[in-house]
């Protein structure tokens, strides 16, 4: 089945060699969902964008969410849990909002959804994010009803950790999506 794949960043947005950007380059339907702020952003907004972002068209779509935008995912499933275009979402690297070593400077991601998801997902998880210990990471997957993938040592699972076009995450979004395109 062919979907439309999402590409949600987090906080500060993903730069042009982090693994999303690379795979907005490499396959077609996947878009970026711009957020007006990336610096301070507000989680009311982000949800209105990611939502109108989901409605543009009828096509189903596949969320491919990193850090913040994790909870992003979780946030606009509370506020839409009726809304059937959404096949799956591929959760990379969620960030606990509530946790200390999170950064200062975002609104309303608080506290963190531990509603079950209404569609298929993948949490991929590193075992040494800064941004998320792996209890709360396995706690976040389990309360989302989601698949637990684990990453050893990986950071933020970002290209400053050496995760530029990311094969394994393509076979995982194949996997998700059943989608062919998405061969690694």
């Amino acid at each position: 089945m062919t979907v439309r794949g999402l590409i949600l960043p987090g906080l500060y947005n993903s730069g042009e060699t982090h693994w999303q950007s690379h795979w907005e380059r490499q396959f077609s339907g996947l878009h970026r969902v711009e957020q007006q702020d990336w610096e301070t952003p507000i989680a009311a907004d982000w949800v209105k964008r990611l939502n109108k972002a989901i409605t543009a068209n009828d096509t189903d779509v596949v969320l491919i969410a990193h850090s913040l935008a994790c909870t992003l995912v979780t946030r606009w499933a509370q506020h839409y849990p009726a809304s059937r275009q959404v096949r799956g979402a591929l959760l990379v690297a969620p960030s606990d909002t509530e946790a200390a070593s999170y950064p200062l400077g975002t609104h309303g991601f608080t506290p963190m959804s531990t509603q079950r998801l209404p569609f298929p997902s993948i949490v991929v998880a590193s075992t040494d994010d800064p941004y998320v210990t792996p209890a709360r990471a396995e706690a976040f997957a389990k309360a989302w009803g989601s698949e637990l993938v684990w990453l050893e040592r990986a950071g933020h699972i970002n290209s400053q950790t050496g995760y530029g076009d990311w094969p394994a995450g393509v076979e995982l979004l194949r996997r998700l999506t059943g989608d062919s395109r998405f061969e690694a």
